[in-house]
């Protein structure tokens, strides 16, 4: 659920699904659907959220830089732009077309439908290709290098996801006294 709301845990679900599909193999179809649940729920928050907050709202959950392109993806086919944002790995910006569909009123079964199916079929390729390579996948695992690196991606996680809750709540705040101010 997190991998797909505003808090930045880049191929989150990717990693544990590898995780847990390299040890049990008959457990990928279960962990796929677990994994595109949760990331309909996350996107259904996003979209809750940003529905709420229209075209204007837009602008303080999408960067500056990427709002215009963005933007003419989802107007010109919302429905591709979110297949494709579902189906892409990080870095390609996901939770912004969420937000940008949702933003311009996109139906909301529509959009958590089109994220549903294109996220199982990315998180049961992901798991395919676990269970081809399960034996590199644990030995890989099991080196220090790989654990050191996966304990710095948490933490570098951790603090971009406080990072951008810190972000989001004060421009929550700074907006009200902006529209005031005019």
């Amino acid at each position: 659920m997190l991998d797909s709301s505003f808090l930045d845990l880049p191929l989150g679900n990717d990693l544990l699904l590898v995780a847990l599909t390299a040890r049990r193999h008959n457990m990928l179809p279960a962990y796929a659907v677990m994994a595109a649940a949760g990331s309909v729920i996350g996107c259904w928050l996003i979209d809750v959220l940003a529905r709420k907050g229209g075209e204007e709202g837009l602008k303080k959950i999408v960067s500056h830089r990427q709002i215009d392109y963005v933007s003419r993806r989802v107007r010109s086919n919302a429905a591709w732009a979110l297949v494709l944002a579902s189906l892409l790995p990080p870095p390609f910006p996901f939770t912004p077309f969420v937000a940008a569909a949702a933003a311009f009123q996109y139906p909301r079964k529509k959009l958590l439908g089109v994220v549903a199916i294109a996220r199982l079929v990315r998180f049961s390729a992901v798991g395919l290709l676990a269970v081809f390579f399960h034996q590199q996948i644990l030995s890989l695992a099991k080196s220090s290098a790989v654990r050191t690196g996966m304990l710095a991606l948490i933490a570098i996680c951790v603090v971009g996801s406080v990072v951008s809750v810190i972000t989001w709540i004060k421009a929550g705040r700074t907006a009200p006294a902006q529209v005031s101010a005019k």
